[in-house]
């Protein structure tokens, strides 16, 4: 009699820990969920500080160089890919901005958007800018999915950004835009909900 106590003992144990098996599992593919989001928000605070990091180390040494107005460029940085916009007086200029960008530690690459604007011509520019902007917004508030674009005007060229609900509601910004008097060409950066 003692075997066959010992046998239902060692059946019982065995049906516990083949119980208990997925009962481990799950705890730890629910403990390797936990760590990868934890990973993946670590990283996205990670890309937002170098980002900005990226940002401002641009900035501080576009402002530092004597070939560069800083003030005349406006910098962005998206996952370590740095944008430079604005209007600068010479080629030369844009040459050393993209330059001095492409420098800084961590930066993946530079896209280089400044505009070669004699000083001169500065200001009738930007004042033509901003109407051209502001009238091609009006347009666009017209439309109820459109509402929301965000529009900006560099020496003519428009960029339209924000988010609409279809790629035809983004097509139609573009051919909207295209229709204000000034307007030279169309950026269409705008995102669309699938």
């Amino acid at each position: 009699m003692r075997k066959s106590t010992q046998k239902t003992v060692a059946v019982a144990l065995l049906a516990g820990v083949v119980a208990a098996a997925p009962l481990a599992a799950s705890a730890a593919d629910s403990m390797d969920k936990a760590t990868d989001k934890a990973k993946s928000a670590t990283e996205g605070a990670k890309t937002a500080v170098s980002d900005s990091w990226l940002t401002s180390k641009t900035k501080i040494a576009l402002f530092a160089d004597d070939r560069v107005k800083g003030s005349q460029v406006h910098v962005e940085t998206v996952n370590g890919v740095v944008n430079l916009r604005g209007k600068v007086d010479s080629p030369e200029a844009k040459t050393a901005a993209a330059s001095i960008a492409q420098g800084i530690e961590g930066v993946k690459s530079v896209k280089n958007n400044l505009q070669v604007v004699a000083p001169g011509s500065r200001k009738a520019v930007d004042a033509k800018d901003a109407d051209i902007a502001k009238a091609v917004e009006g347009k666009l508030s017209r439309e109820t999915d459109l509402k929301k674009v965000d529009v900006r005007a560099d020496s003519g060229v428009v960029t339209l950004t924000g988010e609409v609900p279809t790629i035809v509601a983004s097509a139609k910004a573009s051919e909207m835009a295209r229709e204000v008097d000034g307007v030279r060409s169309v950026k269409n950066q705008l995102t669309y909900m699938r």
